[in-house]
């Protein structure tokens, strides 16, 4: 199965986890924020990208408050946050606002993120394309996301894709005309309450795509292989999966975090 079908496959088919590498859940992350926080976003940047075809999930009204928080750390300068309204770890998809704070500590970039689907990469040649060791795959100039793929998942497939077939998204990292550049690697932590004792760590393989809507404004296609090495502190509980997340950016003004 290669890289561009792979989508299709198999779709949705403790001790104390603290340290350097464990996000601070006191408050000191950006935005104040903390397990058990109360979120308010002010909608109308996702309602106008819904409008214009965008694949977001709007939230719920329960979409309200943090359950869980992470850091990732994927070499590179300053830090990047998420701060999980959903974890999907039960039926649910992953919703979470995504938050990245600069080297100068100035919160630069929020996205509201919303789950898409979930691969399982199951042999070795899908493995090695979602986390790019064949120098091919994930970091790749392009990726499509085709209509086909879509069918089931309950979308206005007219208003998202209206007379084409697949949605293209460019790579939104390095060299636009390079055709492949490796995928940030690095870890992710994320803590389920605030004394650290539940949650995972996970290795990471991400690589973020973009694509320009209709009526203005940017979607992001997320892509992350997360190979995990412990649950709630457990090493034995391990797996591999990728996660195609779709992004809207978000004015700070327009979040409200309590």
């Amino acid at each position: 199965m290669g890289w561009t079908d792979a989508y299709n496959y198999l779709r949705n088919g403790a001790t104390k986890l603290a340290g350097n590498e464990a996000p601070r859940t006191d408050g000191d992350l950006p935005l104040g924020a903390r397990i058990g926080s109360v979120v308010g976003i002010q909608q109308s940047p996702l309602l106008r990208a819904v409008a214009n075809g965008s694949l977001i999930t709007l939230p719920e009204a329960d979409d309200t408050r943090i359950l869980a928080v992470s850091q990732l750390r994927l070499k590179q300068s300053g830090g990047l946050y998420r701060y999980y309204l959903e974890t999907g770890d039960r039926d649910d998809k992953e919703k979470f606002l995504q938050v990245y704070q600069n080297a100068s500590g100035e919160v630069s970039e929020i996205m509201y993120c919303t789950q898409l689907a979930r691969v399982i990469p199951e042999t070795a040649a899908d493995q090695d394309a979602y986390t790019g060791q064949a120098g091919t795959g994930l970091g790749d100039r392009s990726y499509t996301l085709w209509r086909e793929q879509l069918d089931d998942l309950g979308l206005d497939l007219e208003l998202v894709f209206g007379s084409s077939e697949g949605l293209d998204y460019w790579r939104d990292a390095g060299d636009p005309e390079t055709p492949y550049m490796p995928p940030f690697t690095g870890t992710e932590v994320r803590l389920d309450d605030a004394s650290g004792r539940t949650g995972l760590r996970q290795e990471m393989y991400f690589m973020p795509y973009m694509r320009t809507l209709r009526g203005g404004g940017n979607e992001y296609l997320l892509i992350t292989t997360e190979i995990i090495n412990s649950v709630n502190g457990d090493s034995s509980k391990r797996g591999i999966h990728v996660d195609f997340v779709i992004g809207i950016p978000v004015e700070q003004q327009r979040i409200v975090i309590q």
